[in-house]
């Protein structure tokens, strides 16, 4: 069977393990470039080494994935309603009910390589009722378009995500040049940095598959991947910054508790100290329910 741009496959070598998506041909049709379906990973593959899978085979393995996916949103809303609570407590003076409140969740951009993969985030960035603005863009752009969207946007987290891949041909595990676009992440990071110095300022999470985590977190990222090198969940920034997004401006953030709530765990993403960015105020009138009272912004 031939293989084609669109196609869903797996690579033999790696006993068809994860699913990508067929991008990209050479011209003389020996070499595929591919991007995962659930993981934010790039890879390059000869074209012998690829199998078509068919529907069966794609349910088999997205099964568990989708359980995976499951799991985190299950934890992430028990973490939301704690706080909720919490918050709630603290807006109406120990639950006085005659009180009314509302609140202000903080604001995400969100920049990604990969417009599929933005597709799946926006979809649970709404599901969670975080508010976002979204924006695909290519990972070399990034360094050079990102600061003026900050601009325009003017939101309190910010993503940058998409695409990576250590190459080891290329280097060491230290090279920066030996990572797909690491560098791009890299680059991104400490300029917006230069203009939004303070890390509670403007929250950051950067990286991708296989991203070089310590220099992202050197140049200025609050959370990054991906400190053991391995593959990261296309929604795992989702789950990160929406924990920040719902947590008060008044509270700190406990790394383990985010990245509990990720797919793919401290071996994915690591990150540092981070405060909150919710804000509640008063009053508020209403009779819908109780979620008509998160206003986005």
């Amino acid at each position: 069977m031939s293989i084609k741009v669109g196609d869903i496959v797996g690579r033999h070598s790696y006993q068809c393990d994860l699913l990508f998506r067929v991008t990209a041909l050479s011209d003389d049709h020996q070499l595929a470039e591919l991007a995962g379906e659930d993981m934010r990973l790039v890879a390059d593959a000869p074209i012998v080494d690829l199998v078509v899978m068919d529907g069966d085979q794609q349910q088999e393995r997205r099964k568990k994935i989708k359980e995976r996916e499951k799991t985190s949103y299950r934890l992430f809303r028990q973490d939301y309603q704690l706080l909720r609570h919490k918050m709630e407590y603290t807006a109406t003076g120990g639950y006085d009910k005659n009180q009314s409140y509302f609140r202000l969740p903080g604001k995400v951009l969100h920049i990604d390589g990969d417009p599929y993969y933005l597709s799946k985030c926006l979809e649970l960035y709404k599901k969670l009722n975080v508010p976002v603005y979204g924006i695909h863009m290519k990972e070399e752009d990034m360094p050079e378009k990102v600061l003026p969207l900050l601009e325009e946007v003017s939101p309190d987290i910010l993503v940058i995500t998409g695409h990576d891949a250590y190459i080891r041909a290329k280097g060491g595990m230290q090279d920066l040049q030996a990572y797909r676009n690491s560098k791009h992440f890299v680059r991104t990071v400490r300029d917006v940095r230069k203009k939004y110095p303070y890390l509670d300022q403007l929250m950051i999470f950067a990286g991708a598959c296989q991203s070089h985590f310590e220099s992202l977190v050197r140049a200025g990222a609050n959370f990054a991947s991906s400190p053991g090198r391995v593959n990261i969940h296309a929604l795992d920034p989702v789950y990160i910054v929406s924990k920040v997004s719902f947590t008060s401006f008044v509270d700190r953030i406990n790394v383990w508790e985010v990245l509990r709530n990720t797919i793919t765990g401290e071996d994915g993403i690591g990150g540092v100290e981070t405060t909150g960015f919710l804000r509640t105020g008063m009053p508020i009138k209403s009779s819908e329910d109780d979620e008509s009272k998160t206003i986005n912004v």
